[in-house]
Formats: C-alpha cells, sequence, structure tokens
C-alpha cells in the first residue's frame, strides 16, 4: 500500500521577519518588488511580508508609507496569499488601544491585501485577541492565532491544549505555535504538536529563530508529528536570529511523504536576487556577524536575543557591564515575580529593563518602570500564574489603586478613531493614514511633513526620531 502524502507547506518570511531579526526590518520596498514575480511562481503557502516592526519602520528609517508598500506588493503576487503579523490589543504598536481603532485596523488591512493575519498577545490572554480575530472574521480574511511559546512549570502541555480547545471556539482559523526565542527542542516539539493536534482540528503552524541552533531539527519533528505548515527564509537571509533556509527544509523533506514540491532550481534564482543585497548589509554593518551565529545562553536563560542585545546596551549607557552574569540571573527571578510570563514585544522589554533596575540600583524593586507597575496592575491582562503579592502591591501603591484590574484591560479605553481623525486632519491624504497616526503618532507626522514636502519639491528638514529597533 503506497503511503499517503502529507506535503508540509512553507510560509516565506524574507520579507518581514527574516529582515526584521537580522538587518532591524531596514529592506526597502525597491528593492522587494523586482523579485515578486519569481516569487509568486514558487507555490508558498503565504509570503509574510507586513506587521510586526515592518511599519514603525517603514514611516520612522526609511520614509516609506507601509500602506503604499502593502498595495504595490499585493499588485505583484497575484497567486500566493500575504501574511502579517499582530500584536493583539496592541495592533503594531507596544501598548493597548481601544476596539474601533483594532477593528479598523484589520478591516483595512485586508482591503488593501492582507489574506492571513497571524494575531498574538505577550500573555497569551485570550481576551486580548477576541477583537482582532471576529474582525478578520467579518472581512472573511484568515484569523491565524499564534500561542507565544514559552517554559515554566505553568506551561504543560494541557495548558496548550486548552488554549488551542479556546482558539477554536473564539473563531480562528488555524494556529500558530510563535516560538520566537528558539526554545522549543525537537523532542518537545513531537510532544507538543501531538498534544494539539489532540485538542483542535485546526490546522497547526510553528514559528521559531534559529538563535539556539535547533530550529531545523525543530521543524523536522514538529512536521513528522502532523505539524502542517513551517515559517522559514531564503538562504540569504536564514539562521542566526532568523528562520531556517527554505531551500534546506525542501530538501530535507524531499522524498518524503511530506514533500513540499517546491522547485530547488526557482529558490535558487531568488537566493540568487538576496545574495548581493546580504553582501551589501554586510559591508554597511547593517547585517552585524553577531546575529549569524548560535547563542546557547538563549536555553540556558531562556532570553530571546533580542532581548540580549537590549540588556548589554542598557547596561553600557549605564556604564555597568560589569553586572551583565547578574542581570542575566536576575531576569527569571522578575519573569517569576510578574507572573511568568512568555518574554516577547513587550513583556520581554519589560521584564528586562527591571532586572536592570533591581541589579544596577542594588534594590529590588526601589525604582520600577511605569510599563512593570501596568503589568503588575493588570493593565497589559491576565498572566499564567499569580504575581508575587509583594511586588504587586508596590505597584498598586504607587499608582493609587487598591485592587488590579480582572477584566478585559481594553474594556477601559473609550473610542478612539474620532479623536485621531480632528486631531490629524490636516495631514490626511488617505483614510489609512489615521491609522498610521493612531500608532505613532509622532512618527506618523513627521512621516506626513516629509511626504508633503516630496510632493511640493520643498526640502524636508526633519527632526530625528529616536532610533530604536522592537524585536518581535
Amino acid at each position: 500500500m503506497s503511503e499517503v502524502k502529507k506535503p508540509v507547506k512553507i510560509t516565506e518570511t524574507i520579507l518581514r521577519d527574516a529582515h526584521q531579526s537580522l538587518i532591524a526590518t531596514r529592506m526597502t520596498t525597491e528593492q522587494m518588488l523586482p523579485i515578486i514575480d519569481k516569487m509568486d511562481e514558487i507555490g508558498y503557502h503565504s509570503v509574510e511580508c507586513w506587521g510586526g516592526a515592518t511599519f514603525d519602520a517603514c514611516l520612522r528609517f526609511l520614509k516609506e508609507d507601509p500602506w503604499v508598500r502593502l498595495r504595490k506588493l499585493k499588485d505583484g503576487f497575484k497567486k500566493t496569499k500575504l501574511q502579517m503579523l499582530f500584536r493583539g490589543q496592541n495592533i503594531l504598536g507596544y501598548s493597548p488601544y481601544a476596539d474601533d481603532v483594532v477593528e479598523y485596523f484589520v478591516q483595512k488591512s485586508i482591503a488593501n491585501g492582507i489574506d492571513i493575519i497571524r494575531i498574538f498577545d505577550c500573555l497569551n490572554d485570550i481576551r486580548n485577541l477576541e477583537t482582532a480575530v471576529k474582525a478578520a472574521n467579518k472581512e472573511k480574511g484568515h484569523a491565524q492565532v499564534a500561542l507565544s511559546y514559552t517554559l515554566g512549570d505553568a506551561y504543560t502541555m494541557d495548558y496548550w491544549k486548552n488554549m488551542a480547545k479556546q482558539i477554536e471556539e473564539m473563531g480562528a482559523d488555524s494556529i500558530c505555535i510563535k516560538d520566537m526565542a528558539g526554545l522549543l527542542v525537537p523532542t518537545e516539539a513531537t510532544k507538543l504538536v501531538t498534544a494539539l493536534k489532540e485538542g483542535t482540528k485546526l490546522p497547526i503552524q510553528l514559528h521559531t529563530h534559529y538563535t539556539s541552533g535547533v530550529a531545523s531539527m525543530t521543524y523536522m519533528k514538529a512536521v513528522e508529528a502532523g505539524c502542517d505548515i513551517i515559517d522559514t527564509a531564503m538562504s540569504p537571509l536564514a539562521l542566526g536570529t532568523s528562520q531556517p533556509a527554505t531551500e534546506v527544509m525542501v530538501k530535507a523533506f524531499e522524498g518524503t511523504e511530506f514533500d513540499s514540491g517546491l522547485d530547488q532550481t526557482k529558490l535558487a534564482e531568488i537566493a540568487d536576487y538576496f545574495r548581493p543585497l546580504r553582501e551589501q548589509w554586510l559591508e554597511s554593518g547593517l547585517l552585524s556577524p553577531k546575529v549569524m551565529g548560535v547563542n546557547i545562553k538563549t536555553l540556558l536563560y531562556q532570553v530571546p536575543g533580542g532581548m540580549l542585545s537590549n540588556l548589554v546596551s542598557q547596561l553600557k549607557e549605564m556604564h555597568a557591564e560589569d553586572k551583565f552574569d547578574e542581570v542575566l540571573e536576575e531576569v527569571p527571578r522578575v519573569r517569576k515575580d510578574f507572573g511568568e510570563p512568555p518574554l516577547v514585544t513587550p513583556s520581554s522589554q519589560i521584564v528586562g529593563t527591571q532586572a536592570v533596575l533591581n541589579v544596577v540600583t542594588g534594590q529590588r524593586y526601589k525604582m520600577m518602570t511605569k510599563e512593570s507597575k501596568d503589568l503588575l496592575v493588570g493593565k497589559y491582562g491576565q498572566t499564567v500564574k499569580p504575581m508575587n503579592p509583594e511586588v504587586q502591591k508596590m505597584a498598586l501603591d504607587s499608582l493609587g489603586m487598591k485592587e488590579p484590574i480582572t477584566y478585559r484591560p481594553a474594556d477601559d479605553i473609550e473610542p478612539q478613531l474620532e479623536k485621531l481623525e480632528k486631531e490629524m486632519a490636516q495631514y490626511k491624504k488617505q483614510d489609512e493614514d489615521v491609522l498610521s497616526y493612531a500608532l505613532f503618532p509622532q512618527v506618523a507626522t513627521e512621516f506626513f511633513k516629509y511626504r508633503e514636502a516630496q510632493e511640493t519639491g520643498i526640502d524636508a528638514s526633519l527632526a530625528n526620531t529616536e532610533d530604536k529597533t522592537y524585536p518581535v
């Protein structure tokens, strides 16, 4: 009897997460467009090309309109589905927005060309995903809910299985395991995919990073256990803090029951296009050899690669680089005090910064950031485990609150669209401009001034916006 074919599907990340992870999201639209025709012929399940940090980077650094980028990509990709990453109630920003802004953003994303919206929450709080999922359903888009994968005694197979059931009941079309730190090792991938398959009928996709060096083996075991789709990046921007290489994974499954059927000759042509760009980024210093290797500390401290580099730069600013090891040991303690959240934007920055302050001041929680207080009092949502009551009380007292928030945080946010429309009316050239302004008011305003100057031929003298990169 011949074996049943279960071809693995491939989502290509080179136009979003690969360059976000390796070159701080600096690939321009003009660098993308010449290769789109060939990418469209490959037969990818989808191409991830928008969302995450691309929106911020377009406006802030590249002086591009992210909506124009999306429309150009949609014009080029005639056969392939386009995918984006969406931070739940935080959209593409770093704090929660009102439901009307979330709904409008989803509507406009789909209207401009997005087919699949991958929606995640940094605390895996289901309530922070509902508005975006319902909006995607309403617009006839594909709502994929991503589980932010992490380790800790609360994150049992039963926990993940239960999450999968809730996601299916919510109306999601598929589930993604989002392993942002490269913590998922091969044997655990087998167990996790098996558990999710028992908990849901939805297709399962796996997203990981090569940071800890195990990602290709993890994909192999996950697919053998029934994972339907994997995220990969074309080889010039693969490995390191990016994803496993597309061509390598296609080759690994070739001739097996999971054969993707993708053509290596056509893939080679795409790699040939990106290779000279990679050389340019290496020469300019945009692509650092530091992000290309394996960082085993990821597995030792469960700290994502982007978070490690953030800690180093914070300690440098404070002239306390000798405290690095102490900070690494403090991170798991702070995470435990904060209810053991997954470490992904923005929870990774919040926990990391607080760990730095605890070590550098020499007294734990003597100084507490606004974000730490907000997380502790429930403004970001519900954590899986209870928080340290003493630390939580310090945050509540400093904010003049008696009890932490137990309801959905966005219930406190009044509708924002009408007010935002009025604020930015003088700059509006398209409906989508209000959404750019909603997410990044200062950065968007600078971009609108720049756009106006370009259109009128006047030299745009722009204020320098602060250069920050936010890993997802």
